[in-house]
């Protein structure tokens, strides 16, 4: 009886309908009006429109398994650790830090706007340095070794990078004044928008959203961000908000005559569980067995993905400004 309950919960838990189930058992429909009432009803979005992108795939005869299979194996897998450890890492910050906050902010709309500028920055440093520090790309890669988009692709993260991210973004956040209540606020709209921005073509074709590709960071743009194209590499990394992308020119709209290529640069076995959640720490391991001297081999570890010791550098950086100086180069010509 308990394995059945357990399944009715973990089902239940991922198209997030407990709470509504809940609710309408009671009868109470109060809470429809309170912050939790809303987490209750739009919990559920994201899980049932990854169901149509799957249904819809069947439909048009396009559904691969593969393109799910991994995915789901990862999310199994972190359901059962990094949440926690997430949880108790944004505990802990909060504690350790919120006294030493530059000042205190309030739950209103005006330093909501605030907060969720300082998030997007904080959102950014985290995700700039996951693919700007060898080893914390060897976390972040997992998210990016999918070689299509669909929403499933939201639920493949290496179960440390959670917590780790967590503790970059509460961080800034707290030492910069946002509130507590506050943060948990805007990382519940953050959490459901990075959701959005992942779905795929079988359910939006083009995701620039119109208009709203001018002001907000749309499925468009995170689809450049998980590109390994070479103009699109290291690209927008922020969530809603692009303002830093532009700030810190990381800005980059999906061009029409470049066909999006998934996945990562290097030679890897998308379909190898194995392969997705370790080969970079692998890849990694050999360089710094290979380098010589401590130096080199510590440099391995901090250094950007494609740094070489002998100076033949391949990192996103060079192989993005390379292309753009060949398309130069060629508009002259």
């Amino acid at each position: 009886m308990n394995i059945f309950q357990t399944f009715y919960d973990e089902l239940t838990g991922f198209f997030g309908i407990g709470g509504i189930i809940k609710m309408v058992q009671s009868g109470d429909y109060g809470s429809l009006s309170t912050f939790e009432g809303i987490q209750h009803l739009i919990a559920p979005i994201i899980p049932f429109l990854l169901l149509i992108e799957i249904l819809r795939a069947f439909f048009y005869k396009r559904f691969k398994i593969d393109e799910y299979r991994i995915p789901f194996l990862v999310f199994v897998i972190n359901r059962l650790i990094s949440r926690f450890i997430s949880i108790a890492a944004v505990a802990f910050c909060i504690g350790l830090l919120e006294k030493h906050a530059i000042f205190t902010t309030t739950f209103t709309w005006y330093w909501l706007i605030y907060g969720y500028i300082i998030w997007e920055f904080s959102h950014f440093v985290y995700h700039a340095l996951a693919h700007k520090v060898r080893i914390l790309w060897c976390l972040h890669s997992t998210h990016h070794a999918p070689q299509q988009m669909n929403l499933s692709v939201n639920f493949a993260h290496f179960f440390l990078e959670a917590p780790y991210a967590d503790v970059i973004r509460t961080s800034i956040c707290i030492l910069l004044g946002v509130n507590p209540a506050l943060l948990f606020f805007i990382m519940f709209i953050d959490g459901f928008w990075g959701s959005f921005i992942h779905i795929g073509e079988n359910v939006i074709k083009d995701g620039r959203l119109g208009f709203l590709n001018h002001i907000l960071l749309s499925p468009s743009h995170h689809r450049v961000h998980h590109a390994r194209n070479p103009l699109y590499m290291d690209t927008n990394f922020c969530n809603l908000l692009n303002i830093w992308d532009r700030v810190f020119k990381t800005y980059q709209d999906e061009r029409r005559d470049i066909i999006i290529e998934y996945g990562i640069t290097r030679e890897m076995d998308p379909n190898s569980l194995w392969d997705v959640y370790f080969g970079e720490f692998i890849c990694l391991g050999k360089d710094i067995v290979a380098a010589p001297g401590l130096k080199n081999k510590l440099l391995y570890i901090i250094m950007p993905p494609g740094w070489n010791h002998t100076g033949d550098h391949k990192t996103a950086k060079i192989t993005r400004r390379s292309f753009i100086e060949e398309e130069l180069t060629k508009t002259v010509k």
